[in-house]
């Protein structure tokens, strides 16, 4: 059963800083979920975390509250059950610290399925870009993942997103602006792809699956793909593989 937190009651669990990116998360999710999106919610340390987030969101305990599409995925490859149930315009939610190597790698590659990303998790934060939103409690107590400290964060989460639904005007994304100078949305392109399949033979390109579905993209300039490479594409042609470090 849910319940409803009030944050004063809680001084310094949640401090200015963590507000403002639950806050950001929560207008993010509240977009996608306007526009059809699934969560999917991984935590392959602490399972029980992903049922419960899961549960918050597809469970509409509250009278008169949506209930939002929302799974658990719980498989012991979490990399290759994520990449089967994301489609573009999905969320991927993550209950894990910073060392837990099967979420860094879910959250590298999200952007090739097209999916957004939140990271919810306590210690040594991720490297910068490791995900979209980062919800982190700043503690080395070992502790934290059984206390009420991540529940507080993803009730706050799933009522913020219900608050951000009363207001309809916050939920169409705001469109990006282009200037003089070089404009990633209509024409200096660079997109984030994940190999599906290499090249049948020289003169074909590799099948890749990107943001905006899959495509055949030249590789001649990086060589030999193997299936689940990332590279950055750029008018229909790889121009790097991307590392394995988080925000790569």
């Amino acid at each position: 059963m849910s319940t409803t937190y009030d944050v004063g009651a809680a001084p310094g669990l949640i401090d200015e800083d963590l507000s403002a990116d639950l806050a950001g998360a929560a207008l993010a999710l509240a977009r996608r979920f306007h526009a059809g999106a699934t969560l999917w919610v991984i935590s392959p340390q602490w399972e029980p975390h992903a049922h419960h987030v899961a549960v918050e969101f597809v469970h509409p305990v509250v009278v008169g509250k949506r209930a939002l599409p929302s799974v658990a995925l719980v498989a012991a490859d979490t990399v290759a059950e994520t990449r089967i149930a994301t489609r573009p315009g999905d969320v991927v939610l993550a209950v894990a610290d910073a060392a837990d190597a099967a979420v860094a790698d879910v959250m590298r590659r999200a952007p090739a399925w097209g999916a957004e990303t939140i990271w919810i998790g306590y210690g040594e934060r991720p490297p910068a870009g490791a995900a979209d939103h980062v919800l982190w409690v700043p503690t080395a107590d070992p502790m934290t993942p059984a206390t009420g400290r991540f529940v507080l964060m993803y009730h706050l989460l799933w009522e913020l997103t219900h608050v951000c639904f009363e207001h309809p005007g916050l939920l169409k994304p705001e469109e990006p602006e282009c200037t003089d100078e070089v404009c990633v949305t209509c024409s200096d392109e660079g997109r984030l792809g994940e190999v599906v399949a290499p090249p049948a033979d020289l003169l074909s390109g590799a099948l890749v699956r990107t943001a905006d579905g899959e495509e055949y993209v030249d590789t001649m300039v990086v060589g030999e793909v193997a299936p689940g490479d990332l590279i950055l594409i750029h008018g229909g042609a790889a121009l790097t593989r991307l590392g394995e470090e988080p925000g790569a």
